[in-house]
Formats: structure tokens, C-alpha cells, sequence
């Protein structure tokens, strides 16, 4: 599982934060005043370039250079150094620039630089999460816990669904009366089953899943879905490096046949090298694996995609020592679904947010000040 940017405000902008600093307080006595190396108003467009062109390492440290000191001086005489704030929303904006970095530890310190200045006021807040419900859900207690049967968490084969003998029987009655009127389309069937074959085998469903985009409740459902991940990632303190909408993009960076939303965690990166995985981390990461799922279900009564998150999720039980039996992965699919589910009915408010951000096309890092602002709402 992997995944427009918005319009940052002119450098000119900036200039309007001069006028705070009072004449006579540059000529206090026994204090020199002067900016910090980095924060000059011009610079500020160094950061801005360097974000267009997704330059994490390079937006980062301008970031950090600005930062302002965590004392203040112990010399009476000593120069203070006065960082030129910020303007508003602009350190959010690191983030725009995450997507490209080829190193995910630098989007992870991106993502604490802003956590450490109170910017990601949520980022990670649920994390201990996983400490805390039944451990052995049954379909049974799935259903309890959030009103719907298993079978409705369960992603749909082929893009079947509950519309589907409707459509197959139109599909199939539109051919045979396309063949009493004289017209023979079984050629060009068997060419278009060609056609999606090689696709499947070849480019992931690619194709199919770029045409299928252009159907607005599909598309919708994609958009559902991807936030369900991002907005669990996010909870959970995991950094979100992009989301991927264009299938062909998907391709192009490695996720193949469909959108995806790429996530980093630390945690389980680290374990994973030393040969072990805690139940803790692999939790975790499972329940955001299924938070696509669940957002499906919570919004639409049932689930329809995340075929691609089942497989990934069996191919991971798999690398376990000792791997997981199958009444183990489908008892573990079941709790996280669970909780992911209820993740995000706790965050519903966050989740359409999220939703609406991803339909409008907006940048990840106005994504995340969308879900900040309707957590804080919220409270």
C-alpha cells in the first residue's frame, strides 16, 4: 500500500510582520537585535522554491534556521537573535514536499519538527490504542461492537457487489439483442477480455482502475477510502508521505492498479531489522491497513475494495516468525478492522474533512490542517 497543490501566499506577505517589532525597542539599551542566519525575507522564497520543487532537505533545515532560540541570553551584553516569524500556515507547507523524499526517516523528522512547535496538534494522539479492547473478535463481537456482519467488511472479488447480477443481466441481454439485430460484438468482446487480461497481469489493473476513476461514485469511494488510511495514519503517529490518486502515477511509483496512500512507521522499520516484530508495532500497522476498509464500511454500509490490502496483509502474516495460522490472520483482520472502524466513527467529523480536502485536490499539507481543524472543532 502506498497513495494538487495549493496556492501558497506571496513572499510579499511576509513583509507585514515587520512593522510589530517598535522602533525603540532595537534601540534597548545593552541588547543588540538581529535576525537569525536564514530568516531574511528573501530567503523565505528559497523555502518556497524549495518546496515547489519537493526538496524536503532543503525546506527543512530553512524551517529549522528560523526556529526560535530555546533560551533566551545569559549575558546582559550578548546579542539576541530575533527569528523573523513565520507567516501563517507557511511551515505547514514541509509537508507539500514530503512526497518526493526518497529517505522516509526525513519525513518522519518533518513531521516532529512540526509536532515539536505544536503545528500537528493530533498527530499521533492514538497511538496507545492498540493497548486497548478484546483481543479475540469473533464475527459475532465484530457485529456488536459496529452493527454490521462480517461479510460486509469483506472486499468485493473482481469489483463485484451487490449490484452486480443487475448488471451482468443487462450486460447480458444488451449482447443478445445486439445479436438478433444482425450485429456479431463477440469478436470485439474477446478482444476487450484480452485486452483487461494483459492489463491485470501486466500493469495491476491499471487501466481498468484509470478508466473506472471516471465514474463519479467510484471515484468517490476511492476518496472514502484513502482517507481512512490517511486519517488513521495520522492518529497513529505514523508520517504520511503522499496519496495517490491517479492510478497511473500509483504505477509509476510502485503501487500498482490503484490509488494508495504511502506511510512510514518507525517503529516496525527498526524491529523488522533487528529480526523481531512486536505485537504492539504489527498491530498497529494493521489496523491502518484496514482503516480503507473500514471507512467504506462506515460510510457506505459495506466495503468494496481493499483486495490489495488483504493480500499485503497476508504476505506480511507470512514473514512472521512463527507465521500466523489462518483462523490467527482472520482473528487479527477482525480486530483491526474493528478498531479501525471505530477510529474513525470517533473522527467522523475529521474523516469527511479529509474526504472533501482529497476531492478539491488540495495539497497534503492542507489535508492535514483540514483534519486538525475539525479535531479541534470537535472538542
Amino acid at each position: 500500500m502506498a497513495m494538487a497543490s495549493s496556492c501558497s501566499p506571496p513572499l510579499a506577505c511576509a513583509s507585514r510582520f515587520l512593522p510589530w517589532l517598535p522602533a525603540r525597542r532595537l534601540r534597548a539599551p545593552r541588547h543588540r537585535l538581529r535576525l537569525r542566519a536564514g530568516s531574511s525575507l528573501e530567503e523565505w522564497g528559497d523555502f518556497e522554491d524549495a518546496v515547489k520543487s519537493k526538496d524536503l532537505s532543503r525546506a527543512l533545515r530553512f524551517l529549522q534556521s528560523v526556529e526560535p532560540p530555546a533560551s533566551p541570553p545569559e549575558a546582559a551584553g550578548a546579542a539576541t537573535q530575533v527569528a523573523l516569524p513565520a507567516p501563517p500556515g507557511r511551515d505547514w507547507e514541509v509537508l507539500d514536499a514530503c512526497i518526493d523524499a526518497d529517505d522516509m526517516r526525513l519525513v518522519g523528522r518533518a513531521y516532529q519538527f512540526l509536532s515539536d512547535r505544536g503545528v500537528l496538534a493530533s498527530f499521533g494522539k492514538c497511538k496507545n490504542i492498540v493497548l486497548e479492547g478484546p483481543r479475540e473478535v469473533t464475527p459475532t463481537v465484530l457485529k456488536e461492537m459496529t452493527g454490521l456482519e462480517v461479510i460486509k467488511f469483506a472486499p468485493k472479488k473482481w469489483g463485484l457487489s451487490g449490484n452486480s447480477p443487475y448488471v451482468l443481466i443487462g450486460f447480458l441481454g444488451g449482447v443478445s439483442y445486439l445479436l438478433t439485430q444482425g450485429v456479431d460484438v463477440r469478436p470485439n468482446l474477446a478482444a476487450l477480455l484480452a485486452l483487461v487480461t494483459a492489463d491485470a497481469i501486466y500493469l495491476g489493473g491499471t487501466c481498468v482502475a484509470q478508466i473506472s476513476c471516471f465514474w463519479p461514485p467510484y471515484k468517490r469511494r476511492i476518496l472514502v477510502h484513502e482517507a481512512g488510511h490517511l486519517l488513521t495514519a495520522y492518529l497513529m503517529g505514523c508520517p504520511i508521505r503522499g496519496v495517490i490518486l491517479d492510478p497511473f502515477v500509483a504505477l509509476r511509483m510502485g503501487i500498482q492498479g490503484q490509488a494508495g496512500t504511502q506511510f512510514w512507521d518507525e517503529k516496525m522499520q527498526k524491529e523488522l531489522a533487528e529480526g523481531h516484530l512486536s505485537s504492539t508495532a504489527f498491530d498497529r500497522y494493521c489496523m491502518i491497513l484496514f482503516a480503507g476498509i473500514a471507512a467504506e464500511a462506515l460510510v457506505y454500509g459495506e466495503a468494496e475494495g481493499g483486495e490489495n490490502d488483504e493480500n499485503f496483509f497476508r504476505n506480511l502474516c507470512s514473514l512472521l516468525d512463527p507465521p500466523l495460522s489462518v483462523a490467527q490472520m482472520a482473528n487479527r483482520a477482525r480486530w483491526s478492522v474493528m478498531q479501525s472502524y471505530n477510529l474513525l466513527k470517533w473522527h467522523k467529523k475529521a474523516h469527511r474533512a479529509a474526504v472533501k480536502a482529497l476531492e478539491s485536490g488540495y495539497s497534503l499539507s492542507t489535508i492535514i490542517r483540514r483534519i486538525e481543524e475539525a479535531i479541534s472543532s470537535d472538542r
